[in-house]
């Protein structure tokens, strides 16, 4: 491990001048220089694991920043200093002073994306923000890091196999999937290329021997196919470049795997690209007029040009059957759409004046990334912030246009509810139905490429909860969350509101832990449960603070007749021990607590009505004790088994199609319990309601309620409790 000598130094300079000289419109010497020497002193001490100097790697991503992906000179002293400030004593501050702020800020976005891709899963979703923010201050960010990565692929064999499988993963599931979204095709292939060499070497090597083995045949069968082409071609004046195209290895796995089939089956090994050197796109319609008049086109036909994908990319596809019945895949296009099919972005700038030329084109280009991030609250589950973006980077696009021929792209499945978040966020909020080519369609119907697509709206129209199970946009779903935890939020404040008034109005306070109790007695776990309970008239306030014994008897329902039908259950069975003895002393049960078998209990004799059995807990109770009308004495559950009790369940949720028929088939195949009635209203897509069902004793309640609990559309269920 040797330091550069000067003569090498000065060797490696001249040439990275040179290859900017070739590619870039204008180049700064001397600050390029200046950068070169800076990397090599903050690096100079530095090694890789291949023993390299570590200068070695900021200068080869620089040297790919200006053959590969051509921008400027600033973009390749940024590439030769995005590892000075992270690895190194020199700071942005000094970048800036040095060179200047616009290099400091690549430098700085290159860095906070390094951040954001460590490992599979995001630190914070903040890491995001920032990465977006970088990226939309200036995209040459993005650009330098996918070569630095580039370079780092290329030179990954020195490492050790775990490091190479966990970055070839990391490649694969992120960097390459992201070039392809910024048009980066070239970088994408080999990106791909080599996280597969290091993840399946194997299938790799086997694949790579393949298509070395056929080679001759298939530049044989080229030639021979183009030969026709091209005299037909230049019979026509045009100017143009015929190739064959080389399919990558990772390409063809995925279609052999997708297939189940053999690499001999792949037809599309067989293929050609035409580039015209007229930037006209119509002379591509034309070609493929001509094309099509020397061979039999088949049924796989792709117009890119007029409907480009969302990464700017445009061509035409055409598949034909060429001499001996051979499939063959035909690209074309025109240079500048080439270009930006190969370097995408990179090669969007060659054809602008200058980096801060507002494009609406280049708005596009991070359209997709913005759609994603600007949404992202603080709260935001990382891992599901990282799920989304994945998501974004692997779908598959439809298009789809509204009555006035205005195109909208999608990821495959979308519904009407993405489509009207797409056109704005306004329209999706008020979306009530849709048309689909002429047809009234459900809102959760999935949208197909060509379809046309008309939203119809109502002012009095809002989210609903549901639209969260089918939207496929990161745009729809946010938005929704966003407006339904906006909504939360106002009834919440809302419940606040009318609590705060009712206190002032009885002058009655709760001190800070008086209330954290009384909300826990009332079996909510946090203050804005509590709140919005309120504000959905689910609590009687004025009992909460000023209980008295007469409100409870109106407690339940009256359809559900609990009182009655408790009465008649109960007095069936030997029911309770009076001071651990059965005497056959008359006795009934709390409409205000409905103890049942496993709740703690007591008795309270009264006049003309034997004893009266509570829950320990029951508020009543407290209160009979401080008058001291009522006589204490001690009761117990009896042993025997058999005996049936009502109890009350109160539950909440949204309200579908077949929950009600859900609910009674849940509690009726468990453990054989039966319901005695059923109360249930809904309002504005939600219910709540009270069942009365026999249970026999405690665990059986519990266990049912549980079982309940379990579907995804019940937000609460809960013991009901005449006390609360």
């Amino acid at each position: 491990m040797n330091e550069l000598t000067e003569n090498k130094r000065k060797e490696l300079l001249n040439k990275l001048i040179e290859i900017c000289k070739s590619n870039l419109s204008k180049v700064d010497e001397d600050m390029i220089s200046r950068a070169f020497l800076l990397s090599y002193e903050a690096h100079k001490n530095d090694f890789r694991a291949s023993g390299e100097p570590y200068f070695l790697h900021p200068y080869q991503v620089a040297i790919i920043v200006a053959s590969e992906m051509p921008l400027d000179d600033i973009s390749v002293v940024a590439a030769l200093l995005h590892d000075v400030v992270e690895d190194t004593g020199f700071s942005l501050g000094f970048v800036a002073n040095e060179f200047s702020q616009e290099v400091a800020d690549i430098v700085n976005g290159v860095t906070k994306i390094s951040g954001v891709f460590t490992g599979h899963n995001l630190t914070q979703a903040e890491n995001y923000r920032k990465l977006l923010l970088s990226m939309i201050k200036d995209i040459r960010v993005i650009l330098v890091k996918f070569a630095d990565r580039l370079h780092n692929m290329r030179t990954l064999e020195f490492v050790s196999q775990q490091k190479q499988r966990r970055i070839s993963k990391e490649t694969l599931d992120i960097y390459a999937p992201f070039a392809n979204r910024f048009g980066l095709g070239e970088i994408k292939w080999e990106l791909e290329d080599l996280s597969f060499k290091y993840l399946n070497q194997k299938e790799y090597e086997q694949i790579a021997k393949q298509i070395k083995s056929k080679r001759k045949e298939r530049e044989i069968y080229i030639k021979k196919f183009s030969a026709p082409l091209e005299s037909k071609l230049r019979e026509h004046g045009l100017k143009f470049e015929i190739s064959g195209r080389a399919k990558h290895i990772f390409s063809i796995f995925k279609k052999i795997t997708k297939l189940n089939t053999t690499i001999d089956n792949i037809y599309d090994l067989f293929a050609i690209r035409i580039i015209l050197e007229s930037n006209d796109p119509n002379e591509c319609y034309y070609v493929l007029g001509v094309v099509n008049q020397l061979y039999n086109p088949i049924n796989r036909f792709k117009d890119y040009i007029s409907i480009p994908k969302k990464n700017n990319y445009q061509s035409i596809h055409n598949t034909v059957i060429g001499p001996d019945g051979k499939h063959v895949e035909i690209q074309i296009r025109t240079r500048k759409m080439h270009e930006i099919s190969e370097k995408g972005v990179a090669a969007h700038w060659k054809y602008k004046e200058s980096f801060n030329q507002t494009d609406a084109e280049m708005e596009e280009w991070v359209n997709w990334v913005r759609d994603i991030f600007t949404t992202v609250e603080k709260n935001d589950a990382s891992n599901e912030v990282l799920s989304s973006f994945k998501l974004n980077l692997y779908q598959d696009e439809l298009y789809a246009f509204t009555p006035k021929g205005d195109l909208k792209r999608l990821p495959t499945n979308s519904t009407p509810v993405d489509f009207a978040f797409e056109i704005h966020s306004k329209v999706g909020f008020n979306c009530i139905g849709a048309k689909v080519n002429g047809k009234i369609v459900p809102l959760n119907t999935k949208l197909n490429s060509g379809d046309q697509v008309d939203i119809i709206t109502s002012k009095n129209q809002k989210p609903n909860r549901n639209w969260l199970q089918f939207v496929k946009t990161h745009k729809a779903r946010t938005n929704i969350r966003k407006f339904l935890n906006q909504e939360e939020e106002k009834i919440i404040l809302s419940g606040k509101d009318i609590w705060d008034k009712k206190l002032k109005k009885m002058k009655k306070t709760f001190h800070q832990d008086e209330f954290e109790k009384m909300v826990r007695k009332q079996k909510f776990d946090n203050h804005n449960q509590f709140y919005a309970a309120i504000a959905n008239n689910q609590l009687d306030i004025d009992e909460i603070i000023s209980p008295t014994i007469e409100k409870v008897e109106d407690k339940l329902p009256n359809e559900l007749e609990f009182d009655e039908f408790a009465k008649i259950a109960r007095s069936s069975s030997k029911g309770i021990l009076v001071d651990n003895e059965y005497r056959g002393i008359e006795h009934n049960f709390a409409r205000c607590c409905s103890p049942i078998p496993g709740d703690p209990i007591v008795g309270f004799i009264t006049i003309g009505e034997g004893i009266k059995i509570h829950r320990r807990d029951c508020n009543n109770l407290i209160h009979m004790v401080k008058t001291g009308e009522h006589k204490l004495v001690p009761v117990s559950w009896s042993k025997d088994k058999g005996a049936s009790f009502v109890a009350g369940i109160n539950i909440r949720g949204e309200d579908k199609p077949g929950l009600l028929t859900y609910i009674s088939n849940s509690i009726t195949t468990f453990n054989n319990t039966n319901i005695k009635a059923i109360n249930i209203s809904s309002k504005d897509s939600l219910f709540t309601g009270t069942v009365a069902v026999y249970v026999n004793d405690l665990e059986h309640l519990n266990r049912l309620i549980e079982r309940l609990k379990k579907n995804k559309d019940i937000f609460s269920v809960e013991r009901f409790d005449a006390t609360s």
